[in-house]
């Protein structure tokens, strides 16, 4: 474990928790966080910036990034590639800085495969009748959909043993709150501290 590296942080679970409010009040709570930034082939949207939105590449491009290992997780939906660069994440991590990556739950199983000592967190809803509110509140789903939506997240709260930490998000700035202070005991954990002062010792 190298101190002065930052931290990949994985912020995953099932569709309706409440990854994208948690991880948008993060940037209040957590403003030195960098977020990753991920590529896709589906075209560049009204007021879209490449790097700040996505990486935009063409069908081609990204082929060659899966053939050459450049991501550490991809997905093909709607006819579009969407996948997180290895490399954006590497450089930042190298440069000292933590880096947040909010994904599903399969995404996340193939960052663990390529990034073992990442940070894996799973957030979960207080129970399953509220996970099921929150999807119907949405107002876009079918009830066929909200059903198979359901019985996905099922399947993937039995994966929950695969993570580090279970953070319940009953209110966002409770969920923050706890988000905050898993990263801060990780950056305390004796490994990277007397991996700190072992090379203060050796440079007296």
């Amino acid at each position: 474990m190298e101190f002065d590296k930052g931290l990949l942080i994985v912020l995953s679970g099932p569709s309706g928790v409440g990854k994208g409010t948690v991880c948008a009040a993060l940037r209040n709570f957590m403003p030195e966080l960098v977020y990753s930034v991920s590529a896709t082939t589906r075209n560049k949207r009204e007021g879209e910036r490449e790097g700040i939105n996505y990486f935009f590449k063409t069908k081609d491009e990204f082929e060659q990034m899966i053939e050459q290992d450049q991501l550490l997780e991809w997905a093909e939906y709607v006819d579009n590639y969407y996948g997180t660069p290895r490399g954006f994440v590497e450089a930042t991590i190298d440069q000292g800085k933590d880096i947040i990556l909010e994904i599903e739950v399969q995404g996340a199983l193939q960052v663990k495969q390529k990034f073992p000592h990442g940070i894996f967190i799973f957030l979960a809803p207080p129970d399953l009748e509220e996970l099921r509110n929150r999807i119907v509140g949405r107002g876009t789903e079918t009830e066929e959909t909200i059903n198979n939506r359901m019985d996905v997240a099922k399947e993937e709260i039995e994966l929950m043993d695969n993570y580090n930490y279970v953070v319940v998000n009953d209110q966002v700035a409770h969920a923050c709150e706890s988000i905050r202070a898993i990263v801060t005991a990780e950056h305390l954990k004796k490994e990277r501290q007397i991996a700190k002062y072992r090379k203060w010792l050796r440079e007296v």
